[in-house]
């Protein structure tokens, strides 16, 4: 970051107070867009797409008000804005998730967003948390700096032309789309190319020969994984999901749904082009721009880059990041050595046309499972959805274990309200228990992976933990953790309290139909 930022840091940390807390407005509109050339009914904020960019200072107060003016049923006139990564410590009723944490914001109203994410920095995003409505649009990155960041050496710049934001892209609604369909364009901070379609202008990130840059990346897409590279460049890992991790040297990051890193870019090469490159999951090619964006240096000629050979040999492996601060992992260093252990099993269920996690189908209920513990309905047996919640008692070391390769290959599982640690990864045997990386969205792997993770139940509420590709999750690749069900107490505020009966008052037909 410039010169500029430190000095308004500075300012901040001792006067935090003084400092205008992120407060603004987020406008849900439906409109037609065409970010690959091809026009398309989408949901924007703020009549953009991706969503506007939010940043923040470490400590500030969010206050986001979200006003929902959508039209189009297709992609459900009801919405929430769920805030990814960010914990909610002390308030569980703003994460944004629907049927868990709240009712839907009904079109024609809004809803004021307000927490302050107490001791947390780092790369965020925002996407609706209601049905597949996110795939439609309602997206985009959050950031809060760190003026004490430990890396601030490391780095000359920092602000919102180094991030980097990768999304797919459909033609036809969401509800249209198979299991089998892949995206018609990735879009790399809202612009892509598609087969056959025209060359529209790509994003563009602009550096300086000599300076080095915190790039943010982001996976904000709703099914593909990536790997991401920029063509003669390499980069050192600095963060793992808004958490600091030891720096290591890479040429390329796979990247899961939901997943952010942080990475340290020098800007070394000969003044030129080159290509950004995020290489999906799937069959398909760079040829014409596809799935790409262009790295220009300052004086490099305003053109697409050359074709350049480079190898790729040192992809991050997520096994080798290690945390940076507090670095062991919840319990005792050995198996077993934690408080509760639970085994989530996901297959799919041809019968029933579902995923299902330890014989469960995750439905929404008709009442949110944070009122419902308000209420007082606190045994798993009382809560709804049946068998997708489990009671977890309060300030107790918690150990998942989510075995791969069922029902298909691998699926990027992300937990709310908390980040965990990885102590078996994804494509590896090994148990690590004193240093493994600290994020809150991994790949749960394929046939012989046994992923575990641990954390500790230290945030009341009920937290959904899930699979992050969009239609596995409208499938019931869910489970809810209600942490501290007994105790479970929040100040709401009357706003959140209406929430439900300005929703409960829809016809029955959309609330039903939208829910499932």
């Amino acid at each position: 970051m410039t010169g500029n930022f430190r000095s308004l840091f500075t300012l901040c940390l001792t006067f935090v107070s003084s400092c205008v807390a992120l407060n603004t407005q987020l406008v849900i509109s439906n409109a037609k867009i065409a970010p690959d050339g091809f026009a398309h009914d989408a949901i924007v904020v703020n009549g953009d797409y991706p969503g506007p960019i939010l940043t923040a200072v470490k400590g500030e107060r969010f206050q986001i008000k979200v006003k929902n003016v959508l039209v189009d049923e297709s992609m459900n006139k009801s919405t929430t804005v769920h805030w990814h990564g960010i914990k909610q410590r002390s308030s569980n009723e703003m994460d944004g998730t629907a049927m868990v944490t709240q009712c839907p914001i009904v079109s024609g109203h809004s809803f004021m967003y307000d927490f302050t994410p107490a001791n947390q920095s780092g790369s965020f995003w925002y996407h609706s948390h209601y049905t597949l409505q996110y795939c439609e649009g309602l997206r985009g990155p959050v950031v809060i700096y760190d003026p004490l960041d430990p890396y601030l050496d490391m780095y000359d710049v920092d602000d919102t032309s180094t991030i980097l934001t990768i999304s797919d892209w459909y033609h036809v609604n969401a509800y249209d789309i198979t299991g089998t369909d892949n995206p018609d364009a990735i879009l790399i901070n809202g612009r892509g190319r598609y087969e056959g379609g025209p060359p529209v202008p790509l994003s563009v990130l602009s550096v300086v020969q000599g300076k080095r840059y915190r790039i943010r990346l982001m996976n904000m897409a709703c099914k593909p994984s990536f790997v991401f590279s920029i063509d003669s460049h390499t980069f050192t890992v600095i963060e793992a999901d808004s958490e600091n991790t030891l720096p290591l040297a890479i040429d390329s990051v796979p990247i899961l749904v939901g997943q952010r890193y942080s990475l340290i870019l020098n800007a070394n090469q000969t003044v030129d082009n080159y290509w950004i490159r995020t290489n999906p999951n799937y069959n398909t090619t760079f040829a014409g721009g596809l799935n790409s964006a262009i790295l220009r240096y300052e004086g490099a000629p305003r053109r697409d880059p050359i074709h350049r050979n480079w190898t790729l040999n040192n992809s991050l492996s997520e096994s080798n990041l290690r945390a940076l601060e507090i670095p062991a992992a919840p319990g005792l260093p050995e198996a077993g050595g934690v408080d509760v252990s639970l085994n989530l099993v996901s297959v799919w269920d041809d019968n029933i046309g579902r995923f299902l996690i330890n014989g469960y189908s995750y439905t929404s209920p008709t009442t949110p499972i944070l009122l419902q513990l308000l209420t007082g309905q606190l045994t798993a047996s009382q809560l709804q959805p049946y068998g997708s919640v489990y009671t977890l008692p309060p300030n107790k070391t918690i150990e998942l274990s989510v075995p791969g390769g069922q029902p298909e290959e691998y699926h990027p599982f992300h937990l709310h309200g908390h980040s965990f640690s990885v102590v078996r990864s994804a494509g590896s045997d090994i148990y690590n228990y004193y240093n493994p990386v600290r994020r809150d969205t991994t790949s749960n792997g394929v046939g012989g992976d046994n992923v575990t993770i641990r954390f500790r139940t230290d945030n009341s509420g009920p937290w959904l933990f899930h699979c992050h590709i969009d239609w596995h999750l409208d499938l019931g690749m869910a489970v809810v953790f209600a942490q501290d069900a007994g105790d479970t107490s929040l100040d709401t505020s009357g706003a959140w309290k209406q929430l439900c009966p300005i929703y409960d008052e829809l016809p029955s037909i959309i609330r039903n139909g939208s829910e499932s």
